[in-house]
């Protein structure tokens, strides 16, 4: 009887299935989940470049808070240079806001929800960017690069490094309704 039900099992994780998304009445889950779903995320930084000096600059970044699986550390890792124009705009403020949603994931067009759609969660950060130690670059690599594998062929003379959004605010948008704020405490606290 279980050879029968492998098959389906193996789909939907394969789909992105896995457990599911958490209710929407447990926004701190909610956002555990969606990051780890996510591979990627618009990262906005106030710029530090003519013409723009001081206004919002957007740009897609891929990222990961560990290696495919049931759970995540939660922390977004990030593989930057100091070419990069956001990277450049971080380096004279850190301080920047990460969005991540299921509109990435098959999730939300399986069930027909529009991008902007409240059922197709999103998550919100504000933070601080900064480059890890050593010692958390290993997790950080193992991260990345189990997710993103052609990271690691990338040019060696753009002096790639580490990093990590490091947050001091969560919203969380998943349902109807509004936004809802969850601290970084309930955020890291929670079994995802």
């Amino acid at each position: 009887m279980w050879l029968l039900l492998l098959p389906w099992a193996l789909l939907a994780l394969l789909a992105g299935g896995g457990a599911g998304i958490p209710p929407h009445d447990d926004a701190p889950r909610v956002a555990r989940y969606v990051v780890h779903q996510c591979d990627w995320g618009a990262l906005a930084t106030l710029s530090a470049r003519e013409p723009l000096r001081g206004r919002p600059f957007a740009n897609v970044f891929s990222l990961s808070d560990g290696p495919p699986g049931p759970r995540g550390s939660g922390v977004p890792y990030l593989y930057l240079t100091a070419l990069e124009v956001s990277v450049q705009d971080l380096q004279v403020d850190a301080n920047a806001s990460l969005t991540v949603s299921l509109a990435q994931t098959p999730y939300c067009k399986k069930k027909g929800y529009d991008p902007q759609n409240p059922l197709c969660a999103h998550i919100i950060f504000s933070g601080t960017v900064d480059k890890v130690n050593d010692t958390e670059a290993v997790f950080a690599k193992l991260a990345l690069f189990s997710r993103h594998p052609e990271m690691a062929s990338w040019p060696r003379d753009h002096n790639w490094f580490f990093a990590k959004f490091n947050i001091t605010n969560i919203w969380v948008l998943d349902y109807f309704g509004g936004l809802k704020t969850v601290t970084p405490q309930e955020y890291y606290n929670v079994t995802p």
